[in-house]
């Protein structure tokens, strides 16, 4: 379904010249029965504008959000160490006590670990975020028009914040441990923005479906805990077995363990699943972005009824 925008018809003559004035600046939005898709270039042409249009707004939302985050908060951005660390020191301890073996790590496992889970994070945040700016956009577009992914860029830019004050504490584990700096640590950012791709397709997709049916939230906090397993985020990569078929499929093993070979050794262990993954995660952002931009006039029509 398309929608367009008429001018609004001037109405009776003998309506008030000020109402008049007013009424003739509000558009009238007329839904057709012919889908937006059979225009593909145009739809594309104004999702790209709109995205260059939103970037003040967006910082204007990145601000207010970030600033009522850690505004009653006594800890305030140390919060954003906790998880990651918490996980990687408990991890660590198991393993040293032998209680629980994870295998051998091509770097040290405190390390190892802490940066994985670093790297899970910002996926998993990826997708949250992406779904949550549904939520935040559909109660300001009921009201004033105004380019929907601005909500996407300002929850993405939360997300580059959060993984950036955690890369501090990664940073001075590399010093530590006393990890050499390679040419490869110049393409992790585009490893990283791959990663980050496929979860914001993900939630871009379950965002508009998310607004309607609370279940999706939370049967996907259930689905993110199962993808964890398997994904050699706090084990080493296996390598036989049915088990290691698994992980090996999972498009976010080729792209978080790439990320982290490309900041450490260099090497890589699935060079051709990357670039598959990569494809899937452009391909997938893309869809999740088109997507989102169809649902949300209904979304926010919904809201508006309801």
């Amino acid at each position: 379904m398309q929608q367009t925008q008429q001018p609004r018809d001037k109405g009776d003559k003998a309506l008030k010249s000020e109402s008049k004035s007013n009424t003739d600046l509000l558009p009238v939005i007329v839904y057709v029965p012919e889908s937006r898709l059979r225009s593909p270039a145009q739809l594309f042409k104004e999702m790209w504008y709109d995205l260059l249009a939103s970037r003040d707004l967006a910082w204007q939302l990145f601000r207010r959000d970030l600033s009522a985050q850690y505004r009653q908060s006594v800890l305030g951005i140390f919060w954003v160490f906790i998880p990651p660390l918490s996980t990687a020191v408990g991890l660590t301890l198991l393993q040293n006590a032998r209680i629980i073996n994870l295998g051998e790590t091509d770097i040290p496992y405190p390390l190892y670990v802490m940066f994985s889970m670093t790297l899970w994070q910002i996926f998993t945040d990826a997708i949250s975020k992406s779904m949550g700016a549904v939520q935040a956009a559909k109660g300001m577009l009921s009201k004033i028009r105004v380019p929907p992914e601005a909500f996407v860029i300002a929850k993405l830019g939360q997300l580059f914040f959060t993984f950036s004050i955690q890369l501090i504490l990664v940073v001075c584990l590399f010093i530590y441990y006393r990890i050499p700096v390679t040419w490869s640590l110049l393409l992790t950012p585009v490893a990283l923005i791959h990663l980050v791709m496929f979860g914001a397709g993900i939630g871009l997709l379950l965002g508009p479906i998310s607004a309607l049916y609370g279940d999706v939230n939370r049967a996907m906090g259930y689905i993110l805990r199962i993808w964890l397993f398997i994904t050699p985020v706090v084990y080493a990569l296996p390598e036989q077995g049915i088990w290691a078929t698994l992980v090996k499929i999972n498009p976010v093993t080729s792209l978080l363990v790439t990320t982290r070979e490309l900041a450490t050794t260099g090497i890589l262990s699935y060079p051709i699943g990357w670039l598959i993954a990569s494809a899937i995660a452009i391909v997938g952002f893309v869809l999740g972005w088109t997507f989102f931009r169809l649902a949300m006039p209904f979304i926010v029509e919904r809201a508006a009824m309801s």
